[in-house]
This record gives structure tokens, sequence and C-alpha cells, in this order.
């Protein structure tokens, strides 16, 4: 359904410029229909970039976004409006999505008049209706309702339900239970895995290991804008093979097991001999001159890292 071709997101910092920033580098994969795959890194590591691209809210420095076969760079006009029917996105802060002096449901009305301005104010009712109750909400109780009226998690699942008005076929969907309590995230995340059944496709951004692996067919390892481990989320997480993705996973607490304090590896020096070089290179404890930036290997069927002492690890 989408497909990214070696994207970059280069940004230019400084008052005129000249310095630049690296966002996301040459990162490839593709979403197909019905799949949810999540991108997990550190805060700083490109996932909201990449959404954002994906999303046409801001523009790709280098590489092509695909969506069904088409350069996503030439959507302009209606074109592009037809793009949002299918792909949509909903973002972490669930308040900053709704202007406080309008009511809450003032975004289905928004969508009705850009979208839908040929059905009757019953038919769109209806559809309104059907999309809330589809997201576990009670339409009596969040209709005619001002935003800080509501709670973030029924804000959020009203966000889909907006999402699910426009067809959508591929959502965004950027670290979107981070600021809820834990009661209602289990429910918002279900809500994803029954809309994927009905062959919705999500990338799912989570800085969180343990929602990614709870959610997703599969998962991106994503550091410094590089993809550092791709591939089926059951093989990631049971055999990691980069010395990050195993880092990540140290760092979670486990029931099974006493919990020790738990330190990073001490950064090593870098200098000009080191450009060039992987950008997990000044933490990784395995590291070697030999370890130049590389491409994703592929160890086995739905398993790629990019480590070249994976064997190691």
């Amino acid at each position: 359904m989408i497909e990214l071709k070696d994207i970059t997101k280069v940004y230019s910092l400084g008052a005129f410029g000249k310095r630049k920033l690296t966002a996301v580098d040459n990162v490839s994969f593709s979403i197909g229909e019905g799949k949810i795959i999540s991108l997990i890194g550190e805060s700083g590591s490109g996932k909201t970039t990449i959404g954002k691209m994906m999303l046409k809210l801001i523009p790709i420095t280098k590489g092509q976004i695909l969506f069904q076969g088409k350069d996503l760079s030439l959507f302009k006009g209606e074109k592009l409006k037809e793009y949002y029917r299918y792909v949509q996105g909903v973002f972490q802060d669930p308040f900053s999505s709704f202007n406080p002096i309008f009511k809450a449901d003032r975004i289905f009305e928004l969508v009705k008049s850009e979208f839908f301005p040929e059905l009757t104010g019953r038919e769109w009712q209806i559809h309104v209706l059907d999309a809330l109750e589809s997201v576990g909400l009670n339409p009596k109780t969040v209709l005619n309702k001002f935003p800080h009226q509501l709670s973030g998690g029924q804000l959020q699942r009203m966000l889909i339900a907006r999402a699910l008005l426009l067809d959508t076929k591929f959502l965004v969907a950027d670290e979107i239970i981070s600021m809820l309590d834990a009661s209602t995230r289990i429910d918002v995340l279900n809500i994803l895995a029954e809309l994927k059944k009905g062959g919705l496709s999500i990338l799912f951004i989570t800085h969180d290991l343990s929602l990614g692996y709870y959610i997703s067919d599969e998962s991106i390892i994503l550091y410094r804008g590089s993809v550092m481990e791709a591939g089926k989320t059951e093989k990631v997480f049971s055999t990691p093979l980069h010395p990050y993705t195993r880092m990540l996973l140290d760092a979670v607490p486990r029931i099974d097991r006493k919990w020790t304090t738990f330190e990073t590896p001490e950064r090593k020096a870098v200098g000009s001999d080191t450009i060039g070089m992987c950008k997990y290179y000044d933490r990784c404890p395995l590291a070697t001159k030999e370890c130049e930036a590389q491409g994703l290997i592929k160890v086995e069927e739905d398993h790629h890292v990019a480590c070249w002492r994976w064997n190691d690890v």
C-alpha cells in the first residue's frame, strides 16, 4: 500500500542555515494492506519526522514515498485531497487537535463540508454515530461537548472516528496513547487491532517496546534517523541481533527476574577518524574500527539488521 524508498530529511539550522541536521537517513520499508508496523526508537530518533513526511506535512529532502504505486510528491490539488481521504494521522496530544472554543464534534462537520457535501444532515449523522460506536464511544456522552469536558481517551477516540469517516485505508498513529492512563491505553490498542481486521493499515509510532510488541505484525528499530533492525515482531523481540535493540530490551523491567540498575554504555570518543562509522558506534560495546555504516543485512526471512557483527550479539 505504502512504500518508502531511501527517504532522507535534512534540516537547516542556524541564522543562515549553514549547519545541517539529518533527522532521517535513507530509510526504506513498506506497509501492506491490513498490517500494523511499529516504528520504535527513543526521543529524537526521527520517528515523528517519518510520519509527517508520509502525511505530506513536511517535504522530503531525498527519496520517494509511493502510495499504491504512485509518487506522493506529485500529489497536488484534487489528487492530494483524495490522498487525505485514504491516509490520515492521529497525534500524541489529543487536546492540541481541537479548538477549545468550539465543540469537539465540530471536527465531523468540517469533514462533511470538505469531503461529503452531497450528504444530507440525517445521512451524515448516521455515519457519525456509527463511527463513534465503532471506537467504543457512546454518542450521547461526547456529542455537543467542548474539549475540556472530555477526557484524553475520549478525544483520542474521536480523532480515530474522524479518520474512519474518510474511508481511511492507512493511519499514522504517532504516540497516540503515551498521554493516556494505563486503563485507557489497552482499550485504544484493542480498537486499532479491530480496525486492522477490517483492512486498515497502521504505522504505530512509539518509544514503548511493550506496546509495539502487543500490537504490531512487524517492528522497525530506529536510531538517529537510521534503521538498526527490522522484521517480524516476534523475531526482533525474541532474537534481537543489533546491540541497540538488545540494549533497549535489557532496559525494560520484567516480572520474571529481579530488577537491577541498568547503565547505558559510556560513549566512546568520536573524532574525524570515525566519519562514516555506524551511528551506534560511540555507544556500542562490540564496536571495532571495522564498523562502517552499512545498509540492512538479511539474516533470515523477515529479519534484517544493520550490523556486520550480528553473530556476536
